[in-house]
Order: structure tokens, then sequence, then C-alpha cells
């Protein structure tokens, strides 16, 4: 597993966090909700790669 996988996941935790902050305090929900949202997505389809190889190497592991 990458390093910089773990670096961009952060990033976009914090520039989540931010904007979700920014966006609740101007009265925004509903843009904070959908901020989060799209973090949650891109961090999934970003990981999504690496849960296939790891049931890959579980399969082989026990010989399914």
């Amino acid at each position: 597993m990458e390093i910089t996988i773990i670096f961009r996941i952060a990033l976009v935790g914090i520039l989540v966090t931010i904007l979700n902050q920014i966006l609740k305090q101007s009265g925004r929900e509903e843009q904070a909700f959908l901020v989060s949202l799209a973090g949650l997505l891109l961090v999934l389809f970003w990981i999504i790669p690496y849960i296939a190889e790891l049931f890959d190497t579980i399969e082989d592991l026990f010989s399914i």
C-alpha cells in the first residue's frame, strides 16, 4: 500500500471539515452535507482497488 493514499485521504478529510464548518456557519446545511458526501465518495473510489486486492489475497490464501 502506498503512503501517498493515506496523505490524500487525510487532505480530503481536512478540506471537507473546513468547508463543512464554513458552510454550516453560513446556514447552508444542505451544501455542507453534499460536500461531505462528495468527499466520502471520492475516498471510496480511491480505496476500492485496494479492497479488491485484499479480497483477492484472502481468496488466494485460503485457496477458495
